[in-house]
């Protein structure tokens, strides 16, 4: 809509309608395994504990592999190789009562800690971050892990590695 038209609607009385202008996020995720177990954020977040995986959003002209890897180091002090993308999700808020310029991508890489994983603690850690915790696969159906559709593909990881996937939009 120019601003000709708004111009004319409000001298009619016609009622202006706002524009949302919708953007999309990307961001790279990590599955960081070690041991049978998987490195997650604790988090309190909208009034609940919860978990995260570690990462975050990509910077313009930044590959997603190099995203990963800055993010995991910034919230948990580790260094990762990320091997392989593992899934790729959709968050599209309007789908889920969301805000509706709200549209997220994120590619979720399986990575390796190197080194000691031992020592946690990162530099940057987000604003809803109360730690860091590592977690029995098999345990992680249990957990309040947001997005709850993580779950169940966490988990099997404690099976095998399964094939690149599109997850798509969930929540």
């Amino acid at each position: 809509m120019n601003a000709e038209h708004l111009n004319l609607q409000a001298r009619v009385g016609a009622p202006v309608a706002e524009t949302v202008t919708a953007t999309v996020r990307n961001a790279a995720k990590a599955v960081v395994l070690h041991d049978g177990h998987v490195l997650l954020q604790r988090a309190h977040w909208e009034g609940q504990d919860c978990y995260f995986l570690p990462g975050g959003g990509q910077h313009p002209g930044e590959a997603l592999g190099t995203t990963v890897r800055r993010e995991v180091h910034e919230e948990t002090g580790l260094d990762v190789t990320p091997e392989r993308l593992l899934w790729l999700r959709e968050y599209i808020g309007a789908h889920h009562g969301g805000a509706p310029e709200d549209h997220r991508v994120e590619a979720i890489f399986l990575c390796r800690p190197e080194g000691d994983p031992g020592p946690l603690g990162g530099h940057a850690e987000d604003d809803v971050q109360t730690g860091l915790e590592w977690v029995e696969l098999e345990k992680v159906p249990g957990l309040n892990l947001l997005p709850q559709g993580l779950r169940g593909p966490i988990a099997d990881l404690a099976h095998g590695e399964p094939p690149t996937r599109y997850l798509g939009d969930i929540a």
